[in-house]
């Protein structure tokens, strides 16, 4: 049937239900003498009478009766299957990808979202544990989570997390045999946990303390690219590491590590999420935004 004619089937079903060709057409939105004649060109394609008029009152033929009982049911069911649809317009849903570092995803990130995943069943989050500067457009990534000086241009950013530092710790079965380091110099002689960087090199340890930054590359028997792993291994033994504070605060206070150089340990920029303008518009998305958004703003501009 044309689109005509099932808009004419609509009107008819409206003046059926309503029994009345003013309330239909209030219903419908269109003036009275319009939905009159929608039906007069209904009748005349099909070659019946579907409505009896009085001038109180409006009445269905047998025909309309036949009609309304066959097509009624159908728009209705058109009708709930269209407003479930529109409903996920506002219902979270969908896969939301995030690219982001182990630090961010401990401290900041699974932290908020988790209890959210769980009040929203149908929201999915994929979470790609990487430091690489990705170009999150051209990656297929929905959004990244980055320090606030390495972010990409042309991007929204938010705020999601406070400023942090990285601390160089040990064990102290490792300090029993090794003396603690008093300068950031020493560490040349000493045992390090290495962190290899995803473009391929080692990071090299930042230090700061009333005057310029100072830098220094390490060496030690095993490398790394995730700071978890890095952590396991001071615990155990195996030299020194340069690690977010967050990440071993458990450490430091059970007694399995040792905070050293503390005076010369640099803060860093909070946690930013990026992601495109065109993001904006998923209900999915806002929710995973909200979520991770953080109202406290501290200064600092320091970043690796």
């Amino acid at each position: 049937m044309a689109t005509q004619d099932f808009n004419d089937l609509l009107a008819f079903v409206a003046v059926a239900r309503e029994r009345s060709f003013t309330k239909a057409a209030a219903k419908l939105g269109v003036v009275q003498s319009t939905l009159s004649h929608t039906i007069k060109r209904l009748e005349s394609q099909m070659g019946l009478r579907l409505l009896t008029r009085t001038t109180r009152s409006v009445g269905l033929t047998e025909a309309g009766e036949r009609l309304q009982a066959s097509v009624a049911p159908r728009i209705e069911e058109i009708e709930r299957d269209i407003a479930a649809l529109m409903s996920l317009r506002d219902k979270p849903s969908g896969t939301v990808r995030i690219t982001l570092s182990d630090h961010a995803l401990d401290t900041v990130v699974w932290p908020k979202l988790s209890p959210v995943l769980k009040k929203y069943p149908d929201l999915k989050v994929e979470f790609s544990l990487d430091t690489a500067f990705r170009n999150i457009v051209e990656d297929g990534f929905d959004a990244g989570i980055r320090l606030g000086e390495s972010l990409e241009k042309d991007m929204i950013a938010v705020r999601i997390g406070p400023d942090w530092r990285l601390v160089a710790v040990a064990s102290p079965a490792y300090l029993s045999e090794h003396p603690k380091p008093k300068h950031p110099q020493d560490l040349l002689n000493h045992i390090c946990i290495k962190r290899r960087e995803a473009a391929g090199g080692h990071y090299v340890w930042e230090f700061a303390k009333n005057g310029p930054d100072l830098r220094v590359r390490v060496e030690g028997q095993v490398t790394f690219n995730d700071s978890r792993a890095m952590i396991d291994a001071a615990v155990k033994g195996f030299g020194i590491a340069y690690v977010p504070e967050d990440m071993v605060a458990q450490h430091v206070r059970s007694g399995e590590l040792v905070i050293l150089l503390d005076d010369w340990s640099p803060k860093f920029d909070g946690y930013y999420v990026y992601y495109p303008t065109s993001r904006q518009n998923s209900a999915a998305f806002k929710v995973i935004v909200d979520a991770l958004r953080h109202h406290e703003i501290r200064q600092g501009k320091r970043g690796s």
